[in-house]
């Protein structure tokens, strides 16, 4: 059964704001770590799998929506899941909970394109990145499920 991948990360210093919150653009940070692991966890490290396949994957979309504001020093589990794959564009969705107490402090996702290293054109997504991500790819709300968080959240 497919599952969310998910890293464990604590609110730095760098990433609240003078009120001891977490700065809206820090989400980004916890996005990008959850999806580097991902994409490790499903056998294609960036470090190898852009030479391998000749592409890249820039970002033309990210969104965020918050929740409940986390603060300094805050345990989180950031949850990442390909909620769309398409012919040449990917979403990856993003959960982030509070630990120990479940609260679902934000949500959002990243639209990535695959493009061609030299031309930098849009191109088929690899078949080999879909057959990887699959055990990564799900619905919101199954992904939202298997993480505990409610489903009447927007």
């Amino acid at each position: 059964m497919p599952a969310p991948f998910v890293i464990e990360e604590y609110v730095r210093w760098s990433d609240v704001d003078f009120a001891g919150i977490i700065f809206y653009g820090s989400y980004v940070r916890f996005f990008e770590l959850a999806e580097t692991e991902l994409f490790r966890a499903a056998g294609l490290p960036f470090g190898t799998v852009f030479d391998q396949y000749d592409v890249f994957l820039p970002r033309v979309q990210v969104h965020t929506e918050f929740h409940s504001p986390p603060r300094l020093d805050d345990h989180l589990a950031v949850a990442a899941y390909i909620g769309r794959v398409g012919r040449t564009s990917m979403t990856i969705e993003f959960e982030v909970v509070r630990r120990p107490d479940g609260t679902h402090c934000a949500d959002g996702h990243m639209v990535l394109v695959c493009v061609d290293r030299k031309a930098l054109k849009p191109c088929p997504i690899p078949q080999g990145f879909i057959t990887q991500l699959a055990p990564f790819t799900m619905t919101r709300d199954e992904a939202r499920r298997q993480l505990g968080i409610a489903q009447d959240v927007a």
